[in-house]
C-alpha cells in the first residue's frame, strides 16, 4: 500500500531536504520514498496536510512507563522522595498486571502526544512474569518501543539469566527491541559494571546508565580509566560531572539523555545540554517518569530550552528539535531508520495542525514547535507507515476499558501501599 501525505509545511529534519513550504511525503509500505514539492502518485491513498506541519515523530529516549497510574502525585518531590516512593513505597506492591497496565496506557499516551519511538526504561521486574507484562504491552501498543530492562535495579546481585532470557523473549528485528539498563557504577562495584558490559556486547544489546552523582564522585572518569565509555552506551542526566567528563563521553561517541523537567524540580542540577553540545555531543531528550513529569516532547523540548537559554543565552530551537527527533534516534541505534522524513527511513511520520489559535499564524516551524507546540495539535501518527492516529483519535484503542482498569490497578496499589494521591503525601528518606 502507497500513501501520499499531500500538501503540508514539511520539516524533514534532513540537511538535504531541508523545509518545504508547500510538500509532499510519499510512502510505500513501512518506508518513505520521496520527499519532493509535489510527488505524483495516482494509485497512493491520500492524506491532505493543508495547514498542517508534517514531521518526523518524536524519540524520547528515557521513560518509567510502567509509573504511568500514578501521574502527578509527585509533582513536588525530591529525587531522595521520589526514590522512596517509587522504588520504596509503591514498586513492592506492583504485580504483573499492574506492569501491563502502566506500560500500555504510557505509551499509548506517548503516541497521542506523538512520540512514535520509546524508550521504556523499565526497572519493575519483580519477577519474570512483570518483565513479560511489560513487553506485551509495548507490543499491544502500536509504536517502536526499544524495552530497556533495568534488571534487579537497586540490588547488587548478577543478573545474567535473566537478560539472556529476556534477549531471548525479544529478538533485535521488529517494532519492539531491547536495550539494558545497567545499575551501573552509583549502585554496583566496576568490576560488576565490566562484568555486565561485556555481556551486553555478547548479547548484541545497546546499554543505558543513570548517572546523578550520588554515589561515585567521578562515575564518568572511572569508567574511562577502565575503558568501559562506548559509543553503545546512553548516559542518563549526567548532572554536575566535570568538563573533562563530558570530553570523555564525547570522545568515545558516547550518547546522553537529558530529561530537564525532573532534574531541575528534582533537585538533581541544571540541564546538561549546553554544556554537551558545547563539547561536540549532541544530546536526546527525555521525560522520565509520570509521578514528577509531563509526558510529552513539547513540555520537554520548552523545558530544555528555556533552561540554557536562562543559563547563557545559547541553543536555538532548531537544535532542541533536533534532539527530539534525530539525535533522538541515533542514541537509540536508529538513526539509519527514523528521526528525519527521508527516502529510506521508516515511515515514523506526524502530522501538527498549524491552524489551531495558540500557534496560529505558525511563522518559524521549528521555532513554534518548541516555544508553543502541545500535545493537542498532533492530529495525525503514523509508525513504520500504520496510521495509529487519525482526526486526534487513536485508533483501534478502547480507552474507556483501560481507563478503568488503570483506575482499578492504581487504588489496589495505593490501598495496599497506605498511600494518598492527592498531593499531601510526601514521603521521608527512610522509606527507601
Amino acid at each position: 500500500m502507497r500513501t501520499l501525505i499531500r500538501g503540508g509545511t514539511v520539516v524533514s529534519l534532513d540537511p538535504a531536504i531541508g523545509e518545504l513550504d508547500f510538500g509532499d511525503v510519499l510512502i510505500d509500505g513501512e518506508t518513505i520514498v520521496e520527499v519532493a514539492r509535489h510527488i505524483n502518485a495516482p494509485d497512493a491513498a491520500v492524506i491532505d496536510a493543508t495547514d498542517r506541519i508534517v514531521m518526523p515523530g518524536f524519540v524520547d529516549t528515557h521513560r518509567h512507563t510502567w509509573q504511568t497510574a500514578f501521574r502527578g502525585v509527585g509533582a513536588d518531590w525530591t529525587f531522595a522522595q521520589y526514590l522512596a516512593a517509587v522504588h520504596g513505597t509503591l514498586k513492592p506492591h506492583y504485580e504483573p498486571e499492574d506492569v501491563y497496565l502502566g506500560n500500555l496506557m504510557g505509551r499509548l499516551e506517548a503516541l497521542h502526544s506523538g512520540v512514535t519511538t520509546l524508550v521504556d526504561w523499565f526497572h519493575c521486574g519483580r519477577t519474570p512474569e512483570h518483565v513479560d507484562a511489560a513487553i506485551q504491552a509495548l507490543r499491544d501498543a502500536p509504536g517502536r518501543s526499544v524495552f530497556c530492562y533495568g534488571a534487579c535495579w537497586g540490588t547488587t546481585e548478577r543478573v545474567g539469566d535473566e537478560i539472556r532470557r529476556a534477549r531471548t523473549a525479544v529478538p533485535g528485528t521488529g517494532l519492539v527491541t531491547m536495550a539494558w539498563g545497567l545499575r551501573g557504577p552509583e549502585l554496583i562495584d566496576m568490576d560488576l559494571v565490566a562484568e555486565e558490559l561485556a555481556l551486553a556486547v555478547d548479547l548484541g544489546l545497546r546499554t543505558s546508565v543513570h548517572i546523578e552523582t550520588g554515589g561515585r564522585q567521578r562515575p564518568i572518569a572511572d569508567l574511562h580509566a577502565r575503558g568501559l565509555l562506548s559509543s553503545t552506551t546512553t548516559f542518563v542526566h549526567v548532572n554536575n560531572v566535570g568538563d573533562d567528563e563530558v570530553r570523555m563521553l564525547a570522545d568515545a561517541g558516547c550518547s546522553v539523555s537529558i530529561s530537564p523537567d525532573v532534574e531541575l524540580k528534582m533537585g538533581i542540577g541544571w540541564p546538561m545540554t549546553g554544556r554537551m553540545l558545547g563539547a561536540g555531543l549532541r544530546p536526546s531528550l527525555s521525560t522520565d517518569d509520570a509521578p514528577s513529569a509531563g509526558g510529552d516532547m513539547f513540555a520537554t523540548m520548552r523545558s530544555a530550552h528555556v533552561a540554557q537559554r536562562g543559563l547563557d543565552g545559547s541553543l536555538n530551537a532548531r537544535d532542541i528539535l533536533e534532539f527530539a527527533t534525530i539525535d533522538g534516534a541515533a542514541a537509540c541505534g536508529l538513526a539509519e531508520h527514523t528521526g528525519t522524513l527521508s527516502s529510506g527511513m521508516a515511515a515514523d511520520v506526524i502530522l501538527l495542525n498549524a491552524n489551531d489559535p495558540t500557534v496560529f499564524p505558525f511563522n518559524n516551524p521549528a521555532g513554534t514547535i518548541v516555544a508553543s507546540g502541545h500535545p493537542g495539535l498532533v492530529e495525525t501518527v503514523l509508525v513504520a507507515g500504520r496510521v495509529v492516529k487519525r482526526e486526534g483519535h487513536l485508533i483501534d484503542v478502547d480507552l474507556p476499558t483501560l481507563r478503568t482498569r488503570l483506575r482499578e490497578s492504581r487504588d489496589a496499589i495505593a490501598a495496599a501501599a497506605g498511600v494518598a494521591l492527592d498531593g499531601t503525601w510526601h514521603p521521608g528518606v527512610e522509606a527507601n
